[in-house]
């Protein structure tokens, strides 16, 4: 009788518990505590817990990671090159042009920033009509870049090519205002000064915007003097390690050989052209596609920062222009449209 009654409690108890269960499980409460937990987005779920204790990292256990606040910013991409074989631009170097550093084994050898079949392409003498653009167009079909280096008065002749230039990513330095020779005896220091300064005011006023800290010697003549003074406006002196002596061929394929043949025996290199020079013009679809074949890689200098142009000299160049001080009146007081 006793052994019955204890086997039906025990049923009883049995039943009760699996009723228990049954209802914790099944019970529409739970369901929508597990739903919200599963179907909150991240943000949510990280605002819940970060209001929550931080649990205490044990001291044996090693930290490798954190997650970041924000997810990084993807890199923006570069502009896609329409040709796929394109010499193109391997990198890029920024130059801190304090205290005015030297560039080209011609005449400076302590900065060798190139390596083994590395090139910068530098052009003097312009902005000119069809050969600047012609080279400038020459450059965007092999997707690559170069350091120009205009005269001053050049500059004022042609504004809309050098912005052309400034527009198309090319570092735009100068050249002096008339391509003097500054080492010159019958140039003094302060006639040196005023053909450095006038030049780069006027490529500020043909830019509109200050040019690079960037200066080649016209001629590559260049004295102790200018050359400390170039350091005291925080001036880069750039000669080169190898002259195309371009204005010197008599075709296009002089100039491709003269700068292919020095290319090989120095290897790598800062390359002065002047795209002033119709035969340097004609020459560069073919040097820059020789380049590429030859494995050579092409290396763009930028500035760190921009040249501060100095007041007396762009007043100065203006004056030489005889431009009519800027008009306040607005468009439609100085234009009517008379017909359409």
């Amino acid at each position: 009788m006793r052994n019955a009654l204890g086997l039906m409690l025990a049923s009883v108890g049995a039943a009760v518990v699996i009723a228990a269960v049954w209802f914790w499980t099944s019970s529409p409460r739970a369901d929508l505590t597990v739903a919200a937990t599963l179907s909150a987005p991240p943000a949510e779920r990280l605002a819940g817990t970060a209001s929550a204790k931080p649990i205490p990292i044990p001291k044996d256990v090693e930290v490798t990671a954190t997650i970041p606040a924000k997810p990084p910013v993807p890199p923006q991409p570069k502009a896609a090159c329409a040709n796929p074989d394109a010499l193109g631009v391997s990198r890029v170097v920024e130059i801190d042009t304090t205290g005015g550093p030297g560039f080209g084994f011609e005449h400076f050898k302590q900065l060798d920033l190139l390596a083994d079949k590395e090139i910068v392409l530098t052009f003097d003498d312009g902005p000119w009509p069809v050969n600047t653009p012609s080279v400038l167009k020459s450059l965007a079909d092999e997707c690559t870049k170069a350091v120009f280096f205009p005269i001053g008065k050049h500059a004022t002749y042609h504004p809309e090519i050098l912005k052309q230039v400034a527009a198309a990513g090319h570092s735009v330095g100068a050249h002096t205002w008339s391509h003097a020779n500054l080492n010159s005896k019958k140039m003094n220091e302060q006639q040196a000064r005023d053909e450095i300064e006038k030049g780069f005011s006027a490529v500020k006023l043909a830019l509109g915007a200050a040019p690079s800290p960037f200066f080649r010697f016209p001629q590559l003549q260049h004295g102790p003097a200018t050359v400390s003074y170039l350091g005291s406006r925080n001036v880069a002196i750039f000669s080169c390690d190898l002259d195309s002596f371009d204005f010197k061929a008599k075709d296009a394929t002089q100039v491709i050989n003269s700068v292919l043949t020095k290319l090989e025996k120095s290897g790598k290199g800062i390359i002065l052209m002047h795209d002033f020079q119709k035969h340097t013009a004609e020459a560069l679809p073919v040097l820059l596609r020789r380049l590429k074949a030859g494995g050579y890689k092409v290396v763009h200098m930028k500035a760190k920062a921009p040249l501060q142009t100095l007041a007396e000299y762009d007043e100065a160049v203006v004056k030489d222009m005889k431009l009519p001080v800027a008009s306040t009146r607005p468009v439609n007081n100085v234009v009517q449209t008379v017909t359409e």
